[in-house]
């Protein structure tokens, strides 16, 4: 190997002096085309001579193999939600779903996870989930992956005990999950405040606010400057580098992972009160969701912090069949909405299962 190096020095030497030296000989006059040869020769040179030197070669690949890895994840990311729901023609209430059979999908390797492998991934973490009746059914159906029917019928119980917290620690698989009320962005960015004053943070966040705000409120605009607020305070709990630490060494955050609940497909003709039918109208709903598109709180959408469970897309695929008053879905959605976010956190920490 030794050898082997030394032969492609001499060859890079005579084939990176000698044409400068010629160069230099008959370009003296036009400096600028003989730097021009020479850096052409270099970087000539430079391509020949890597593969000779292991620790310049790897360097490159671990870099080249890095920018693939985020594309990649990235790029799952945006397809955890092509998903369809497939409702059995002898029994309409009867419904399954699957992520559609399409090249880009199927590369992503998205997975249903059983019992034991959502019990696996979510062993020992701290899940917050915070937010309306929305969050409230995706707390439940994340709690229905990990345990069995005659748990899930005491959790029913007291989970949905009206406008009220909930926690509950598995100790089986070492798993604590609370479900905080919060059905206004104020109410999170108070939440999140208070986790950041206690310097004590989730693995799993799970957040997501709206219909209270539209329905109660009525204004789009507002609620755009809630969620503006809600992203700075999030942004503030990345990691904090060394050089930002203020000269006292290295400062370790941990950061929990971040989702966003979106609010669901609205059928204005089936809200269950007038005044529901009045205010929750298409216009404002398109005006709600534009504020959040605007306010780059979403990865999807700007790149931000937080992955957005489109749970308007799952349900609008699953249908009106799936829902009795326009706005709350069946389960088989909100269960759709918590393997997205399992397969999220699998892309996320670099797991297989």
């Amino acid at each position: 190997m030794v050898g082997g190096v030394q032969l492609g020095v001499l060859a890079a030497c005579i084939v990176l002096f000698v044409p400068m030296g010629m160069a230099g000989w008959h370009l003296s006059r036009n400096k600028m085309l003989f730097f021009s040869g020479a850096l052409f020769i270099t970087l000539a040179v430079g391509v020949h001579l890597t593969p000779y030197f292991p620790s310049i070669y790897d360097a490159l690949s671990s870099l080249s193999s890095s920018v693939d890895d985020i594309n990649s994840r990235d790029s799952c990311i945006s397809f955890l939600h092509h998903i369809s729901f497939l409702h059995k023609s002898s029994n309409l209430s009867s419904v399954d779903y699957a992520w559609v059979d399409s090249p880009p999908v199927l590369a992503c390797d998205f997975q249903r996870l059983g019992r034991s492998d959502a019990a696996d991934l979510l062993n020992g973490s701290w899940v917050v989930v915070a937010g309306d009746s929305q969050a409230r059914l995706i707390a439940l159906s994340l709690l229905s992956l990990v345990l069995d029917s005659d748990d899930m019928e005491v959790v029913k119980g007291d989970l949905f005990k009206r406008h009220s917290d909930y926690r509950m620690v598995i100790g089986q698989i070492g798993m604590k999950l609370d479900f905080i009320w919060a059905p206004y962005v104020g109410n999170l960015t108070g939440m999140i405040t208070e986790l950041k004053r206690n310097g004590n943070y989730p693995d799993v966040l799970v957040i997501g606010s709206g219909l209270w705000h539209m329905l109660h409120f009525t204004n789009s605009s507002d609620y755009g400057v809630s969620l503006q607020s809600l992203r700075d305070l999030v942004v503030s709990l990345a990691p904090i580098a060394p050089s930002l630490a203020g000269g006292l060494g290295s400062v370790s955050v941990r950061s929990p992972h971040f989702f966003w609940v979106g609010m669901p497909w609205l059928i204005n003709s089936m809200l269950n009160t007038e005044e529901k039918r009045e205010k929750m109208d298409d216009a404002m709903v398109s005006a709600y969701n534009r504020e959040l598109y605007q306010s780059k709180l979403l990865r999807q959408w700007g790149g931000g912090p937080l992955i957005l469970l489109d749970v308007e897309s799952l349900s609008r695929n699953c249908g009106i069949s799936c829902t009795v008053d326009g706005m709350h879905y069946d389960e088989v959605v909100y269960e759709a909405a918590a393997h997205v976010m399992l397969n999220a956190l699998l892309i996320e920490s670099h797991q297989k299962l």
